[in-house]
């Protein structure tokens, strides 16, 4: 059986999805609300779309299955929080991280989170161009699998089958983790150049420059460029830079526009470009959109500023 652990628009699509082919238990923290769409078969978060049969849903950590693979489908700044809480239940488990971003009070990716709270579970990451309202749809959708262990990776891939799911396998958890994350980053620059009117010009200088930091950052973390040139870097850039259903993108418009966001939207990109500029000022890497990135999601910059310092950085030969 598949387990999911994060009921939020995202694990739920995904179980609802892999239900399709497999029996998948789904757990919240809000157990009443749990009831409600064990009952109702039907997701607050995703409008219209009726859970399959198979798809059991909980608010009881305790009732989770012994045997099968475990998606957290947390936010990243939770992770250390619901995997500390629930170590007991998912020691030397295999999970599958489902979460996109960089650990803003450590730096760490979500990897090496696990590697801390739950050292004896056997890790992948599940990452790429995807959004929960496609998924939840039947849209067709490819995603990353990554592991280190190619045996598990493999194990994984012939689980989680869902008919309008295809996964690519890859060994580089670094890279995939970093395309991911890094790619939220750029998300806001894109709509935060296109909310204040700059055009699609400037979106299509920012999404090239943000890919050669992303890929900077990630040779130097020891990634493989082509895990970036792949689906977890370069596919879900291109999706997140250029669609309103990015949570990331819609918050860059908001800035652009001088409006106010809904804060009760969780946003990666804020707190991985934090983590990131402090990351690189630390080590030295030039990683300008980062810089600005942050100085506007910390009102620090506004984009007229921030275009400003980008275009006044010094000549030099186009490099990845």
């Amino acid at each position: 059986m598949i387990s999911v652990i994060g009921a939020g628009a995202f694990g739920t699509a995904l179980a609802n999805s892999f239900a399709a082919t497999s029996p998948v238990w789904l757990w919240g923290r809000n157990a009443q609300s749990m009831a409600q769409m064990q009952a109702e078969r039907h997701c607050p978060r995703l409008p219209g779309v009726t859970l399959d049969p198979a798809l059991s849903c909980s608010g009881d950590i305790t009732a989770l299955p012994a045997e099968g693979p475990v998606l957290l489908a947390v936010p990243m700044q939770t992770l250390r929080e619901v995997t500390t809480r629930f170590a007991g239940a998912l020691a030397k488990r295999t999970l599958v991280l489902c979460c996109k971003g960089i650990e803003l009070s450590t730096g760490l990716r979500p990897s090496e989170v696990l590697a801390q709270t739950l050292p004896g579970a056997t890790v992948a990451l599940l990452t790429g161009p995807s959004f929960a309202a496609d998924i939840a749809r039947g849209l067709p959708t490819a995603l990353t699998l990554a592991c280190a262990d190619r045996a598990e990776a493999e194990a994984l891939q012939a689980q989680l089958i869902a008919p309008h799911l295809r996964l690519y396998r890859t060994s580089d958890v670094t890279g995939a983790e970093l395309g991911g994350a890094l790619k939220n980053v750029m998300a806001i620059a894109c709509g935060a150049a296109i909310g204040a009117g700059l055009g699609d010009s400037a979106r299509a200088a920012l999404m090239t420059r943000g890919y050669a930091e992303m890929s900077r950052m990630a040779a130097a973390l020891g990634a493989r460029p082509e895990t970036l040139a792949g689906l977890s870097g370069f596919g879900d850039l291109a999706l997140t830079c250029t669609s309103e259903g990015s949570r990331n993108y819609r918050l860059g418009l908001a800035i652009g526009r001088g409006e106010v966001f809904d804060p009760a939207v969780t946003v990666e990109g804020a707190a991985t470009a934090r983590a990131t500029d402090a990351l690189a000022r630390s080590r030295g890497w030039d990683l300008p959109i980062t810089a600005v990135v942050t100085g506007l999601v910390d009102a620090r910059l506004d984009v007229k500023t921030a275009m400003a310092q980008l275009l006044a950085r010094p000549l030099k030969e186009e490099t990845p």
